[in-house]
Order: structure tokens, then sequence, then C-alpha cells
């Protein structure tokens, strides 16, 4: 009975060792996470959450890219959160805009280094470009990072600025990076207004506790059966909401608007399967070779209402330019 009785609290002393421990690293990893702040334990050692492969050769474009458009002419915009946050956006104007776009950056980012070698691109578009500052980095006030849980609000703050700053004669359309990609999938199934006419998500992944998940478990191959709930609580405590309270599926499942997924078969940050992970119908599938991240997969997803119509929607996919140019071309709720 006393080796039971001492087996029992050997079992229970271990057992509360595992979880200090379990919640220690668990809130150490959150704070990296989320935190405004960059943790030092970060400085030096980002390959090992995200996964990445260093290519010189991108980097140097995308560093040179990144200055170009750092450097360039915007205006500086001001937008207040529904908490009462200060809001930073940079909004770069075309003569004779055909369409204008509202652009959020990724995880620990900028507005210039994910999107400076998009922005000639778009220019020759005849796009103008709203370039935002997600809340909690670079000037955008803020404490934590949201992973797009309360980003979405912010991007539909946005949407409301374009619409009373530009009027809504011209399409709206909603793009982001990795956490900006998943903000604006989140966004999109929140009822955006009538002038955002698509959305484009490169590389989004489909919940904060999905990414949550995969980082720890393939990356730093760390257990997560103690850290998810862990994580879970150190989110609600934060943000107000759960890690899993809201997805990019339920969004997909729910929008009228056309969205356009790209992601990478290199990405070891964000997995590829999250991108194939929407039960609904793809419209529009092809690969084709992306400079980041090795072959990339595009996917266009229409309105629920186009599930039986993707045979003439495929037929204009293959005369036109692209999934891209299908997207521009269609309406909400309609076949071309």
């Amino acid at each position: 009975m006393k080796k039971r009785t001492k087996a029992a609290i050997a079992a229970s002393a271990a057992a509360a060792v595992y979880g200090v421990a379990a919640y220690g690293a668990t809130k150490a990893l959150m704070d990296v996470a989320m935190k405004r702040d960059l943790p030092q334990q970060l400085h030096g050692k980002g390959s090992h959450l995200t996964g990445e492969r260093e290519d010189e050769g991108y980097r140097a474009a995308q560093r040179e890219a990144a200055q170009k458009l750092g450097t360039s002419h915007t205006e500086t915009v001001l937008l207040r959160s529904r908490e009462g946050l200060t809001l930073v956006g940079h909004f770069r104007k075309v003569e004779n805009a055909e369409r204008i776009l509202i652009a959020f950056h990724g995880w620990r980012s900028t507005w210039y280094r994910d999107f400076g070698l998009l922005s000639e691109f778009w220019e020759r578009e005849k796009c103008s470009v709203l370039y935002v500052e997600q809340r909690a980095q670079n000037e955008s006030e803020g404490a934590y990072i949201g992973f797009g849980l309360t980003e979405r609000y912010d991007c539909l703050g946005w949407v409301r600025w374009v619409m009373d700053h530009c009027g809504s004669d011209l399409p709206i359309y909603l793009t982001g990076v990795s956490m900006g990609a998943t903000t604006v999938l989140m966004a999109a199934g929140m009822g955006l207004p009538e002038a955002v006419r698509g959305v484009i998500a490169d590389s989004a992944y489909t919940s904060p506790r999905d990414i949550w998940r995969y980082v720890m478990g393939h990356n730093l191959h760390l257990p997560t059966l103690l850290a998810t709930p862990i994580a879970d609580g150190i989110c609600k405590k934060r943000l107000a909401a759960g890690a899993g309270s809201c997805s990019t599926l339920v969004s997909l499942a729910e929008t009228d608007v056309p969205v356009l997924l790209i992601h990478g078969e290199d990405d070891h940050f964000v997995p590829l399967k999250m991108a194939r992970e929407p039960r609904r119908l793809p419209l529009a599938l092809r690969s084709s070779r992306c400079a980041r991240r090795g072959p990339c997969n595009e996917l266009l997803y229409g309105p629920r209402d186009l599930r039986g119509g993707d045979a003439p929607l495929l037929a204009a996919l293959r005369e036109k330019r692209g999934a891209l140019s299908l997207l521009l071309a269609l309406k909400r709720g309609k076949a071309l």
C-alpha cells in the first residue's frame, strides 16, 4: 500500500512539474507570437519558427523592392479601431485607377517588405493601393498581435475608410500575405459591402489554433496535447477570443465574394494543406512557378450559387491570363 502511495505521489509530482514546464514553454512561445515588443529569445531564431529556407537571390530582390516602395510617395492615413487604437495606412493613388486594393502584411513584417515586389505590377494594372500596417506592428497601436481574430474587424474599418474617402464607384479588392491573408479571409465572412468585389489570399492559415499547433509540433517538435489548451487560454485572456473561435473555412463557406487562394508548395511556415482544406468546389486550379516558395498552387473559389456553374468559368480561365484575371471579371453571386 505504501509503495502504491509513493508511486502515486511521484506520478502526481511529475505531472505537476510537466504541467508547469509546459505552461512556461507555451507562454514563452505565445509571447513571441503575440506581444508587440519582439522578445529577445526570437532574435536570430526566426527560421526555427517559420521553417523557412533562405534564398539569398530572392531576399536581395525583396530588400531592393522593399526599399523602393518604402521610400515612394504615399499618403499616410489613420483609422480608429473599435477599441480606440490608432491604426496607420499608406495610400498610393494612381491616375485613372480602375480598382482599389487594400493590402495587409504578414506576421512581424512590413507593408513595403511583403508587397514591394508586387507594387509595380499593381500600378501597371491601374490599382490604387492602401497598404495597411497591422495592429501591434510597426506604427499602428496595440499590445498584442491577434492573428486575424482582431484584425478582421480592422479590415472592415479600412473598407469603410476607402468608401468614405474614395467613394464606391471603383471596385475594392482585399489582399494579404500569411497572417494578412487570414485577416482578409476572416473578414470575407462578415458581410462585406457590395463595393468589395474579391479577395486575394497568399499563404493563409486556417485559424490561429491550427497554425500554432502546426508550428509547435512540426517546426519546434514540441508536444501539443497540453500546449494547445494552454495557448487557447492565453489567447482568450489577451484577445477575449479563443484561438479557434474563427476559421477561414467557416468564412469561405459563408461569403458571397470570389476568393483567390495562392500558396507555395515549399512553404514550411503555413503548410499547403491549409489552402486545400476548404470543402467548397474549386472553380479553377492550376500550377505555376512561385519565386518565393517553389511550385505555386492557385485555387479560385466562387460564391455559393456558382457551385454548378464551373464549366463556363473553367473555359474562361483557359482563354484568359489565369486565375487572377478571372477573379477580376467575376461578380458577387454571378457567373461570367
